[in-house]
């Protein structure tokens, strides 16, 4: 997927099997995902990328087969309900078996957490995976598709690598082979520095994209900056990642993206 001025839409998976908060039906979990896919569709996204945002508490790295066989089943009916380009994210920082939905059902990338560095995060420690992802990746085939990294992972405590910056830690990135970094705020819906992003942009030969915080009245100023924006708090009803999916929040952004662009 080539990335140039890209708006990747968020589907919030609702909580899926096993997971505190799931209400026991995964067929309105897929009709609601399918409704959404078709909302981004009509409104010109450019593509969708999925997650398991409401899967709280998150585990650690591992996540459970029914989580693989809900989040395969979720990525299938968003490709048969449209033909734009899609990723995957799995929580926390399930990266491998994201990887393996992806391949299984023809998606483009996947979000990968925790690929460079060590990081404590509201899951605990979570090391680095970039040498075990990529070598998965080539065991089973899928170099095509993308894995783009967060760097900085949000929700975390970076203290222990305080001494490395934003710049040098999107450069490990790079030399560790990432198809892209990914540039977030603080937290889920808290915006990125503007700054910092065209400091990263500045220094990488790879993608930049923005993971969080883009809205209606910044989109513009980050566009100038970096090569793809990851939406999801925006594009819900007031703003927040728990509520549905806005049709007009989804369309009022597009319009004026396509405008800029």
């Amino acid at each position: 997927m080539q990335l140039e001025q890209t708006i990747i839409g968020m589907i919030h998976v609702p909580a899926l099997p096993g997971t505190p908060r799931y209400a026991g039906q995964m067929s309105k979990i897929l009709q609601k995902v399918a409704e959404e896919a078709k909302i981004y569709q009509a409104a010109g996204i450019d593509a969708i990328a999925i997650e398991n945002m409401h899967d709280v508490p998150y585990l650690n790295r591992a996540v459970g087969p029914e989580i693989i066989a809900s989040m395969t089943q979720v990525a299938q009916v968003v490709k048969d309900n449209t033909d734009l380009p899609c990723g995957i994210q799995i929580l926390a920082g399930a990266n491998q078996a994201a990887l393996a939905v992806a391949l299984v059902v023809g998606l483009d990338f996947i979000r990968a957490e925790g690929f460079v560095f060590s990081h404590i995060a509201d899951e605990g420690s979570m090391q680095s995976d970039a040498g075990e992802l990529l070598r998965y990746r080539k065991q089973i085939g899928a170099e095509h598709i993308a894995v783009y990294t967060d760097i900085k992972k949000k929700h975390s405590a970076h203290a222990i690598t305080d001494d490395v910056s934003l710049v040098e830690t999107a450069k490990a990135a790079q030399f560790f082979l990432s198809d892209g970094v990914i540039v977030t705020g603080a937290s889920t819906g808290e915006t990125a520095d503007i700054a910092q992003i065209a400091a990263v942009k500045k220094n990488l030969k790879i993608p930049v994209l923005v993971g969080s915080g883009v809205t209606f009245d910044n989109v513009e100023h980050y566009l100038l900056h970096c090569d793809g924006l990851i939406i999801g708090s925006w594009f819900k009803k007031g703003g927040h990642w728990t509520q549905d999916l806005d049709r007009q929040r989804v369309k009022q952004l597009m319009d004026k993206v396509n405008a800029l662009r």
